[in-house]
């Protein structure tokens, strides 16, 4: 009886137990990832039963997707709200940069969001989401600037952003390379735009990228002067 109790006063609540809910469970995903939200845990932490969860998201999966829906929600309606640059393929740069850095300080929340646990194509978050985009790749596309259709630019954009993320995250954080984000970038900006700009050194970065794939053939040095080596020559390779 006073169990029913407690759920009755809790949903006397009303909205204010969802954002509880959805706030604690974010931040068990912040801090363990998606396996560290377990219905239990999540209703510890929001000081709430059980049952109310399961009224709520009717189960681990919705509550999820809650998560998901909520906080993209909150992302989105910032990138909504700044400001263009002048320049729309800096502007698009600019967005790319903002995805990837959300990416990488919300590692839980975007395998979420890669999942399918993703909010529907047709849900009202996805659809505001992609309208900030295509208005980016619209403005490049009208300053006369785009060399592919805009849905093709679309999906290149959509694909190898979140691509670029999910690859820095499998690597540890504290050797992650960050100018991976930027080649990527920059490959889709030379591919949709008509005026990407040449590799520097281009000559020199070959150069060093075929003496790198053979040095297995070198034995004039010893293994320590071949991983220096072959380290060296990686970072001129990899070189902005």
């Amino acid at each position: 009886m006073k169990d029913r109790e407690k759920v009755a006063a809790e949903d006397a609540e009303g909205p204010d137990t969802r954002a509880r809910i959805l706030a604690a469970a974010a931040e068990l995903i912040a801090s363990g990832g998606p396996d560290a939200a377990t219905t239990r845990a999540v209703a510890a932490a929001a000081g709430v039963q059980a049952p109310t969860l399961y009224r709520l998201f009717g189960d681990k999966r919705g509550l999820l997707s809650a998560v998901v829906e909520h906080e993209l929600t909150s992302y989105v309606a910032k990138k909504a709200a700044r400001k263009p640059h002048p320049d729309p393929l800096q502007d698009l740069r600019m967005g790319w940069d903002m995805h990837v850095a959300f990416g990488l300080s919300h590692p839980g929340l975007f395998a979420l969001m890669c999942s399918d646990l993703e909010p529907a194509p047709q849900s009202s978050v996805v659809s505001t989401g992609n309208d900030v985009l295509r208005r980016r790749i619209r403005n490049i596309a009208l300053a006369g600037r785009l060399r592919v259709s805009e849905e093709r630019a679309l999906g290149l954009v959509s694909s190898m952003c979140n691509g670029a993320v999910l690859t820095l995250l499998r690597q540890p954080e504290g050797q992650r390379d960050l100018g991976l984000s930027e080649a990527a970038r920059e490959t889709v900006m030379a591919a949709i735009t008509s005026e990407a700009a040449p590799p520097a050194n281009t000559e020199v970065r070959s150069a060093a990228t075929t003496l790198r794939a053979s040095l297995d053939r070198l034995t004039v040095l010893t293994p320590g002067e071949s991983a220096l080596l072959s380290e060296l020559l990686a970072r001129i390779t990899d070189a902005g």
